[in-house]
């Protein structure tokens, strides 16, 4: 018997239906108006590109220090602030302040928020106590803490609006990045790849915090979400099992692939896209396989958590290439076709662009020349090994085997990118990269699984390629043929977000310190100031008064800067990095400081 709806019960389906897209409509709109910065990377399709054009690159040079702010927190300042009308809400690594400030009051502090956290965290946190930054929706702040408590702030007052445990730190579990709200649900990450932990990706209910679905990232097929038929890979089914049968037993449950970089996502699509990190241990010896789905890009309906495809770019990792940073979503032409592209900038040093809405490889080409533990990807549809990296039996760890010492791995373990996010300018249809020009010694050793200690089971070096002094390249990107089209040498690497804008000028900030201005087309250096303490975090940019800001969080740290920022000496110390970076401390030391820029009025 077919049942006739009433109009009232039609009614109530329609206001539900608006109340589920209502912050994502919301939060779309907000993004649209330049003069705010609503998002983590200041879009859904974190391209960190800015409309404003005030600043540009005629009068970029006449920039000045307008305000500062103390964070009063010392440790890496990772993220940046969120500008939304006249309030600011910015962060802090552990103990993870929020501080929202009334830019139109002379940036009074509205309110402060300081959650009461177990110390004991600090030392599951792999490479720092960084924290990526807060998120916005539906009239709250939302913030992922180090003990992994997801907390709903009330935008207006800070007062909790309710709060989410969503990870384990007794069994490593941390949480150190930045949430995303999509519809009616906010999405987050975990940290733990270096303790054993079966990491996820977690969608909570904006308003009351009720857990909706839970991806991890290797598993069983229900446990991962994906379907046997319907999830692609490289436009073929998965299959059964798809990840079970790359994990020897069950180490799959200490699998790692953590999710700890950032989400992007695609309203027309209703797709999030994401990277899943290392497997768990180091120690390539002690997992055979291809360890799926760990080095993967995921791309998921936000609705119930699906996968539409993956694409696992490094299989069987020898050597920390974590898979987490940004997916930027683009619409370009590619062979004279408008195509929905996706451009991400893997640590392995391959920079990868795919069609989002299937998963196509389009193109796969290395972003440092020096990269060498691969001859590239294997491009020919027809091959067997098909979307493969071609691995160099020279820099394989799993070749030498365990206790064998391989040298001069290029990349090091921090990758060609780490988590510092690109930026992409629809103007030059260029992507403006901030990269790390950094080889390894690696050694691998057996190491053993115990719940809340360390599983990493390699001890590295990192230094300059042979022959080369400079650690950092500032380039820009051609994602369509993948080429780079021009290239900035840094002392140190470039650990910190970009900036693009419509005013032609690209910024970025360097590891001394220095927040610089360069050319879009040219890469010309057009202004740089020196802030306080080495600058880790992403610039961003917004509008108050009739006047454009540029703003950047500096405090030395981060898995570059961790001998500054834990104080340590032994140069094989924070995962072979603090010798890497040994020179640093030369030319900066803590702090945690918002330095905010504008031209003089």
């Amino acid at each position: 018997m077919r049942k006739v709806l009433s109009a009232a019960c039609i009614g109530t389906m329609a206001t539900f239906a608006m109340g589920v897209a209502y912050a994502n409509e919301e939060l779309s709109k907000m993004a649209q108006n330049p003069k705010d910065w609503v998002m983590p990377a200041g879009d859904y399709a974190n391209t960190r590109y800015s409309k404003l054009n005030q600043i540009n690159a005629a009068n970029v040079g006449k920039l000045q220090v307008a305000w500062t702010f103390s964070t009063g927190v010392l440790r890496g300042h990772e993220g940046g602030p969120l500008v939304i009308g006249n309030m600011m809400y910015v962060h802090t690594p552990f103990p993870n302040k929020v501080y929202a400030l009334d830019l139109s009051q002379e940036n009074k502090i509205v309110w402060k928020y300081e959650p009461k956290q177990d110390p004991n965290v600090i030392p599951v946190m792999c490479c720092d106590t960084v924290n990526r930054g807060v998120a916005y929706g539906d009239g709250k702040i939302f913030l992922h803490q180090a003990d992994t408590t997801l907390v709903a702030l009330d935008a207006k007052t800070g007062q909790v609006a309710w709060s989410v445990k969503n990870g384990d730190p007794g069994k490593g579990a941390t949480g150190t990045s930045a949430p995303l709200v999509v519809k009616d649900k906010v999405l987050v990450g975990i940290s733990g790849g270096e303790f054993g932990v079966q990491c996820h990706v977690t969608a909570y209910d904006l308003k009351t915090g009720k857990q909706a679905w839970r991806a991890f990232s290797e598993g069983p097929d229900d446990q991962i979400m994906v379907d046997p038929v319907s999830t692609t890979e490289l436009g073929k089914p998965v299959g059964k099992d798809s990840s079970l049968k790359t994990w020897q037993g069950d180490q799959w449950k200490i699998g790692g692939g953590c999710t700890w970089g950032w989400l992007s996502y695609d309203p027309s699509l209703n797709l999030v896209y994401y990277g899943s990190g290392n497997p768990s241990t180091w120690n390539p010896k002690q997992r055979p396989g291809d360890n799926k789905w760990s080095m993967t890009i995921f791309a998921r309906n936000p609705d119930d958590g699906k996968a539409k495809w993956v694409y696992q770019m490094t299989p069987h990792d020898e050597w920390d290439y974590d898979g987490v940073n940004e997916m930027i979503l683009s619409d370009q032409q590619v062979g004279g076709a408008e195509r929905k592209l996706l451009t991400h900038f893997d640590r392995n040093g391959l920079a990868y662009t795919l069609d989002r809405a299937t998963g196509e490889l389009l193109v796969a080409e290395k972003y440092d020349p020096k990269v060498n533990w691969t001859t590239g990807v294997d491009m020919n549809k027809s091959s067997p090994t098909y979307g493969r990296p071609k691995v160099v039996d020279q820099y394989s760890t799993e070749k030498g085997g365990e206790d064998k010492n391989t040298k001069g791995i290029c990349p090091a373990a921090l990758g060609t990118k780490d988590e510092q996010p690109a930026a992409y300018s629809p103007d030059t249809q260029l992507f403006y990269v901030p990269t790390n020009h950094v080889c390894m010694d690696y050694e691998p050793f057996k190491v053993s699984y115990t719940a809340g200690q360390p599983y990493v089971g390699a001890t590295l070096s990192m230094y300059p390629p042979q022959g080369e002094s400079h650690m950092g390249n500032f380039i820009a990107w051609d994602g369509k043929t993948g080429k780079i089209v021009w290239s900035n040498k840094e002392q140190f690497s470039v650990w910190s977000g970009a900036l693009a804008t419509a005013g032609g000028v690209v910024f970025y900030g360097t590891l001394e310190g220095y927040l610089k201005a360069v050319d879009a087309k040219t890469g010309k250096e057009l202004y740089k100031f020196k802030t306080p303490s080495g600058i880790i975090g992403n610039v961003n940019t917004y509008e108050q008064g009739g006047r454009q800001y540029v703003a950047v969080l500096s405090g030395v740290g981060g898995w570059a800067g961790i001998g500054l920022a834990a104080g340590l000496t032994d140069p094989t110390a924070g995962l072979g990095a603090v010798g890497g970076y040994a020179a640093l401390s030369n030319y900066t030391a803590l702090g945690g400081t918002l330095t905010v820029f504008a031209l003089p009025q």
